[in-house]
């Protein structure tokens, strides 16, 4: 042969029998070939059979998708580009025009304008609970055409833990779909699953990937009917995990309960912390004696979790300011990595909500959000410390700099 065609045709060899890798190997194909048609037809009857096309399945997101299937408990999983992806991909489809979706208020904003989108353009029904009362839930589903429980495990920023297994239980027993966000507990804190969810979705991004270089998402499934029934609506769709996003998100998940250890206990003293400080009006933290969930976290988490929020008394100008004071922490939108993140939900992640929408979801205007890292902790809280100090040292709180 040629140079040209033997530089097309690269050795390609499959690995011996009884021979396997420690770390799952990185298969970035796009396309797979077989010796037969009729091979190829079978494959492409489910998700499950020989590979045929990275969108439709891939080696290495397939072990993602069976690992992450194993640390929820889940029959199966579905891996995404995007945590956003993955929520996107399951709203889209489970509902059609005219269904009723119950949401917990307080949500990730951009589950917040997924809904909005297709309130807008689909004519979904979204009606708001608190999370806290099985009885709402059942009120709210007395609809004939309530489809879906859309809950997260803890609320972001707020912190809200729901009644996951009431609310899950009144869900199951109408035959509504319950589906928990996890990604600020990930497996190592609670399973929702256990209590009664349908499906599970992650921002793998956050905890279980844990080094702030991934993109990507996943939903775990109770039941591999509904996830086989899923599965073709998200092919469609595109929203497909990259093969090397999902082989560094391997990468990370082995460490991921030493890290949650270490997230939860260093927001754990920062939170105690806050709460002292003369400058902090209040602390929103699970773990945290006080908070509205904190028996309810006791239930059903292993841990305070690694996200926290507080309230500065000068409101927007001062929880933006003391954005821009920190050193050690980072100004950035994401959580979850083993740096420390803080911003201002108000005018970023929750900017699509207006003041109303802001204060039923119970973000304040001056409400910081930290994802806090593992660093160590001491260095942690000086930085906090100097950065409150700075403002309080202003003449107006918050407002010089």
């Amino acid at each position: 042969m040629e140079l040209s065609t033997r530089a097309v045709h690269v050795v390609n060899e499959p690995l011996p029998p009884g021979s396997r890798p420690l770390s799952v190997p990185l298969v970035q194909s796009s396309a797979f070939a077989f010796e037969s048609a009729a091979e190829l037809a079978d494959a492409m009857a489910g998700p499950d059979g020989a590979y045929v096309y990275s969108r439709r399945g891939n080696p290495t997101v397939r072990a993602l998708e069976q690992t992450l299937a194993g640390l929820e408990g889940g029959a199966g999983a579905i891996a995404f580009a995007s945590g956003m992806g993955a929520v996107s991909g399951v709203l889209l489809a489970l509902l059609r025009p005219g269904d009723r979706v119950v949401a917990q208020r307080c949500l990730y904003g951009g589950t917040h304008a997924v809904l909005a989108d297709l309130a807008e353009r689909f004519g979904i029904e979204v009606v708001r609970i608190a999370g806290d009362d099985p009885a709402e839930f059942e009120a709210a589903a007395t609809h004939p055409a309530t489809r879906l429980l859309l809950l997260e495990t803890i609320a972001n920023p707020t912190g809200q833990v729901p009644d996951l297994p009431g609310l899950l239980a009144a869900a199951r027993a109408l035959g509504v779909v319950g589906l928990v966000d996890n990604s600020l507990a990930s497996p190592v804190l609670c399973r929702p699953l256990e209590h009664g969810a349908d499906i599970v979705v992650h921002s793998t991004t956050k905890y279980l990937s844990g080094h702030s270089d991934v993109l990507g998402g996943a939903a775990v499934f109770a039941d591999d009917e509904l996830r086989r029934r899923i599965w073709p609506r998200t092919v469609e769709l595109g929203a497909c995990a990259d093969p090397f996003a999902a082989w560094l998100t391997l990468r990370g998940t082995p460490t991921l309960p030493l890290r949650m250890r270490a997230h939860c206990a260093n927001a754990a003293v920062l939170a105690e912390r806050l709460a002292a400080h003369p400058g902090v009006s209040a602390v929103h933290y699970p773990g945290l004696p006080g908070h509205p969930s904190y028996e309810r976290a006791r239930e059903v988490l292993d841990g305070g979790g690694g996200l926290l929020s507080f309230e500065l008394a000068g409101g927007r100008e001062a929880g933006r300011a003391f954005i821009e004071r920190v050193r050690l922490a980072r100004l950035a939108l994401s959580l979850g990595g083993v740096e420390t993140l803080v911003t201002h939900p108000a005018s970023t992640s929750h900017r699509e909500l207006d003041g109303d929408a802001l204060e039923a979801a119970g973000i304040a205007p001056g409400l910081v959000r930290m994802s806090v890292g593992i660093e160590d902790v001491e260095d942690l809280w000086s930085d906090v410390e100097q950065a409150l100090g700075q403002s309080l040292s202003g003449a107006s709180f918050g407002l010089t700099k």
